[in-house]
This record gives structure tokens, C-alpha cells and sequence, in this order.
């Protein structure tokens, strides 16, 4: 999955009503803990590709989102899900730290469906041929 990119133009609909999570990279070109941070986004894209969102912020193009969420450091990482308030942490994280931090674990991840809807399925196939 690819790692999506708000502006202050697009973030309300990429983040703020979308039907799912969304884990929200603010950061800059010239910010050195931010470029520790990219291979850690793309790592959580992956893992929850379908489940939840990823979305870059570049601070210094989109001055507005700035100013609307108080980001004063980068790189901030925040995970707004639907219907609650944000959260948010600020420099350098693992992917292992965010997953805790913002409790992703606890959403479902495409892959995993994927392989239960396969293994009831196979279950059910081997339960017809049985009969």
C-alpha cells in the first residue's frame, strides 16, 4: 500500500472523514529524525494495508495543518481514529513503540482476515467433499 499525501487542502477528507484509522506523519525534507521515521511509516503501511491509513504531512507546504493541530516539533506521529479524539507523539518511534502507543493492534489487519476467510473456507470445502 501506498503511503498517502495530505495538504492542507486535502487532509479533512484523507483524514478526518475517512471510515478508517489513520496513522499521520507530520514532517519536513530537511528534518534528519523525520527521514529515521519514513521507513517506520512504510513498515505500518504494510502491515496494515486495508485496515489503516497512512498519510504524510509536509509542515512546511501545508502551513495550515501546522497551526489546526499545534504541531510545534517534528517529526510528530498522530493516530486519529473515526470518532475519537486524536493522539500524538512527538520525535523518532519504532514501528513496535507506535503500535503500542496508539494501540493499532488492535485493529484488523487485511492479511490476517485474508488467511481466516481461506482457512474457513478450505474448512468448508473439505466439510462438503466429506459429505
Amino acid at each position: 500500500m501506498a503511503i498517502k499525501v495530505a495538504t492542507d487542502a486535502t487532509f479533512e477528507q484523507e483524514v478526518l472523514h475517512n471510515d478508517k484509522p489513520v496513522v499521520v506523519d507530520f514532517w519536513a525534507a530537511w528534518c534528519g529524525p523525520c527521514k529515521l521515521v519514513a521507513p517506520e511509516m512504510e513498515k505500518i503501511a504494510a502491515k496494515y494495508e486495508g485496515a489503516i491509513d497512512v498519510v504524510k504531512v509536509d509542515v512546511d507546504a501545508n502551513p495550515g495543518l501546522s497551526r489546526a493541530f499545534n504541531i510545534m516539533s517534528i517529526p510528530t506521529i498522530a493516530f486519529f481514529a473515526p470518532g475519537k479524539q486524536p493522539m500524538g507523539v512527538v520525535g523518532f518511534r519504532p514501528m513496535e513503540q507506535l503500535e503500542t502507543q496508539f494501540n493499532l493492534g488492535s485493529f484488523p489487519k487485511v492479511a490476517e482476515a485474508a488467511q481466516t476467510e481461506a482457512a474457513v473456507e478450505a474448512d468448508t470445502t473439505a466439510a462438503s467433499d466429506a459429505a
